[in-house]
């Protein structure tokens, strides 16, 4: 079951690798026409204007069809075939199961609490009675929840019934035609469901909302230990994904609603918490920006002399992806299982820090690195909230130097094998093919596969690490799931007694390895994409081999 979740939130995270960008231009767009900052160049009406609010418009794509970017993104992550066809299928069977809900609301809305249904007008920024619409369709407002569950259906029905065989004389209704004819079915009793107990659903939202808005403190620093604690496990997502892009706190997500409202704040002199409280749950990239640098710092520091070097060389890169991306990941797996205490002391000092900061007043969308910090928040708010931003600064470096100590202590004091601090004969060069293809052979009767040629693997690196991982995963034949997230390959093997050890995977330059009996992760970084897709293609030809 846990293996199921960690896949399901890996999933979740493709369509939200675009808000980042999404939310730079927005964010850009209500920089650059603040009146505050740029005067009356930023006016309604004049060219800058214009630009900046076409500008705007395009980055809000992402945000105003989020529903529709998780109806295709589940498929890519979960689907075991023909993801591009899954994707299809679930946008179609999404789009019918809406168009069902709008109808039954037309015709019965007075039975299911909406008798208004056809007169209501569809308003931006407001509630709309519960309603939205999606791909012009009139619906009601399900956010991502209703994306999920219906884009869950079409994985489910794919991956049972995509292959399955009808009589010729219907074999036209074959393949995606019959995934949807399927799916076509299923959503009447569906939009039946959401139509009849989704509007007390979204009356239990409000009450939840409210309760989360005015529990203080303690919401927040739970909500923040557990966004940060929860990431060995790839749950973390299930955690943010619904207060950030979903209706746990506020109708849309609260980074939507931040850029909403971003110029509205700039302008207020009220501080920030009492103009956007809600905006506490929105500090855990601060942690990014503050503390995982100087852990890096204090892996530099406890160091042995003769590694300092090619320690530095692993963790000078990764402490500027975290402070000015938000990744965080690269850092967090090379200490995680080796010190999962520290992991921990992280996670504590994460969550207090972000809780007194917003003790002192401390709110935004401060979620990623000080890139997006900076555009989302320093810089258009400055004028008005620089004070802010200064509590925001000395608590954050206040934690910084608490963090670094504690960590050089700990990792002193009970002789943790942080990086650089590995065992001398752990320091494996390169893995080298031959040696190891020697080896399992020597342990094993498995034949080797083909591979591209020496000359292939020196020109593409992604290719040389694909093989590299394959082979130490027990081949293709080992395989019986793969795929990725943002920085982790996900991998199902059948028997993970034909793994190579973690040094050698660390040897092919995996950040780490994570065990869940037949569940794998290999931290690979920010271009496991590339790295999958090389590892697919890899597979492919031990397939035609076979």
């Amino acid at each position: 079951m846990m293996q199921k979740f960690q896949k399901f939130g890996a999933a979740m995270f493709v369509p939200v690798l675009l808000f980042s960008f999404a939310g730079i231009v927005v964010a850009l767009g209500s920089l650059f026409n603040n009146q505050a900052v740029f005067g009356s160049l930023a006016n309604p009406g004049t060219t800058w204007y214009s630009i900046w609010d076409t500008i705007s418009a395009g980055g809000w794509t992402v945000f105003k069809q989020e529903a529709l970017l998780f109806v295709v993104g589940l498929p890519i992550g979960l689907a075991n075939k023909s993801r591009g066809r899954a994707a299809m299928e679930a946008v179609i069977t999404y789009m019918t199961y809406n168009y069902f809900v709008g109808a039954m609301l037309s015709h019965w809305g007075a039975s299911f609490g909406i008798p208004n249904f056809d007169k209501i007008q569809i308003v931006e920024n407001s509630t709309n009675h519960g309603l939205t619409e999606i791909a012009g369709i009139k619906t009601l407002d399900t956010s991502i929840i209703g994306a999920l569950v219906v884009a869950g259906i079409v994985i489910w029905l794919h991956n049972h019934y995509f292959d399955k065989k009808l009589p010729d004389w219907l074999g036209t209704f074959q393949g995606s035609t019959y995934v949807y004819i399927l799916g076509f079915f299923l959503m009447i009793p569906l939009a039946l469901i959401t139509c009849w107990g989704w509007p007390k659903v979204q009356l239990g939202i409000t009450g939840m909302q409210h309760f989360i808005t005015n529990s203080g403190v303690i919401g927040v620093w739970i909500y923040n230990f557990l966004n940060r604690i929860l990431i060995p496990t790839g749950l973390h997502h299930l955690v943010y994904i619904p207060f950030q892009y979903g209706p746990a706190v506020v109708a849309g997500g609260l980074q939507p609603y931040w850029l909403k409202h971003l110029t509205k704040f700039a302008l207020s002199t009220r501080p920030l918490k009492q103009l956007a409280p809600e905006m506490g749950f929105q500090l855990w990239g601060n942690e990014k920006v503050f503390l995982a640098p100087v852990i890096c710092l204090a892996f530099y520091a406890t160091a042995k002399k003769n590694k300092k070097k090619q320690t530095s060389a692993l963790l000078i890169p990764a402490a500027l992806t975290s402070f000015f991306a938000g990744i965080t990941e690269p850092i967090d797996f090379t200490y995680l299982f080796a010190a999962p205490i520290l992991w921990v002391i992280y996670s504590l000092l994460s969550a207090t820090m972000n809780t007194i900061m917003f003790s002192f007043g401390v709110v935004g969308n401060f979620i990623f690195g000080s890139i997006d910090m900076a555009a989302e928040n320093w810089i258009p708010l400055w004028a008005n909230h620089w004070q802010t931003f200064l509590v925001q600064f000395t608590i954050g470096i206040i934690f910084a130097i608490l963090t670094f100590f504690i960590f050089k202590f700990m990792i002193i004091k009970f002789d943790y094998a942080t990086p650089g601090r590995e065992k001398d004969d752990e320091d494996v060069h390169l893995l080298n093919k031959k040696e190891y293809q020697a080896k399992k052979e020597s342990a094993s009767s498995a034949t080797t596969t083909a591979r591209p040629s020496k000359n292939e693997k020196e020109t593409d690196p992604y290719v040389e690490r694909a093989t590299a991982f394959l082979d130490l995963l027990g081949g293709s034949s080992n395989i019986k799931e793969l795929s990725s997230c943002a920085t982790r390959l996900r991998v199902t093997v059948a028997d993970p007694n034909k793994m190579g050890s973690d040094a050698q995977f660390k040897s092919a330059k995996a950040v780490n390895v994570v065990h869940h009996g037949k569940a794998i992760q290999v931290i690979v970084g920010l271009d496991v994409a590339q790295v999958l897709e090389a590892m697919q293609e890899l597979r492919k030809q031990d397939n035609k081999q076979d």
